[in-house]
């Protein structure tokens, strides 16, 4: 095979990987929003300064409640169909950005990766973290629009008339606040579950001797590898929350750290861990087993083409 057919070959598998990832993202996005909602609300009310009217989710005593009263706060306080609020800016970012994401794995292990696509530990995190790093960086300003849509704080009508508000009002600086606490999230998140994803399931090949596993297997993997993952990231996803909602009062990463440890001691990093590992964990693994279903079938159809 000719360089210049596999690089043809490597780039046509690349536009079939951004295909697929964009369609297992509108899924993923559509099924899990609800639960990246009540994560969100979660961390505001958590905050100790109070900006817009959103219902607060405290118990009668002042603390916090969990997944399912934040749950039920938002439904009883607002409707059920707030739970997708910041659906639109989700949508923007996850569907262009998953799919981008799928497309510089596979273009990275197509590089780097062994001729029958299997990457060693060290090759799946470094894939992962590159991957997710320009990724999460492009998209930012649609995260940034996102995060304020979900806390009920600020009553933006669109995504763009959001995002003009933003460069209005903060410069660049709004649009891309919390970058270095979101890539110390998502960089870390997708390293680890591309290497828990990948060794998984190269434990489970060799136990079972398959040299291709059915796509069965692909979402209990899956799902292994996000609950590992989620955990490891949380305390960044607090971080970045807190530095998108009030950049001024958190400017940096190791203030906010500092902020939320003295107010809310070690436990604030952990705040809203339920709910985001939950749809991190799910959507992830739904998103990679839909992913390669789609793929296998795309291929199958360009080989019988």
């Amino acid at each position: 095979m000719t360089a210049n057919s596999q690089l043809q070959r490597r780039l046509r598998g690349t536009a079939v990987a951004f295909t697929a990832g964009a369609s297992s993202a509108t899924c993923s996005t559509l099924m899990f929003q609800p639960l990246d909602l009540v994560k969100t609300r979660m961390q505001v009310h958590s905050l100790p300064i109070r900006v817009g009217g959103a219902p607060l989710c405290v118990t009668a005593n002042g603390g916090a409640v969990g997944m399912l009263g934040t749950f039920s706060t938002v439904v009883r306080a607002e409707n059920f169909t707030a739970l997708w609020k910041g659906i639109s800016p989700s949508m923007h970012r996850c569907i262009p950005s998953i799919g981008v994401y799928f497309a510089s794995v596979h273009f990275l292990k197509s590089s780097i990766g062994k001729t029958d696509g299997t990457v060693s530990p060290l090759q799946a995190l470094t894939i992962g973290a590159s991957a997710r790093s320009f990724a999460a960086s492009s998209f930012l300003p649609f995260t940034v629009v996102k995060t304020r849509f979900e806390s009920g704080r600020f009553h933006y009508k669109t995504v763009f008339q959001g995002l003009r508000s933003i460069w209005t009002s903060e410069g660049g600086k709004g649009l891309f606040s919390g970058l270095w606490a979101t890539l110390a999230r998502d960089a870390p998140f997708s390293a680890l579950y591309l290497l828990f994803y990948t060794q998984s399931k190269q434990a489970v090949m060799r136990m079972t001797g398959e040299q291709q596993l059915p796509s069965s297997y692909n979402f209990p993997c899956g799902v292994v590898a996000g609950v590992l993952a989620s955990v490891t990231t949380q305390p960044a996803d607090v971080v970045k929350t807190r530095m998108q909602l009030q950049p001024q009062a958190y400017p940096s990463v190791v203030s906010t750290i500092a902020v939320v440890v003295r107010n809310n001691g070690l436990r604030g990093l952990l705040v809203g861990l339920a709910p985001r590992a939950t749809r991190r964990t799910l959507m992830a693994a739904f998103t990679w087993a839909f992913y390669e279903e789609i793929v296998r079938i795309i291929d199958k159809g360009l080989q019988s083409y």
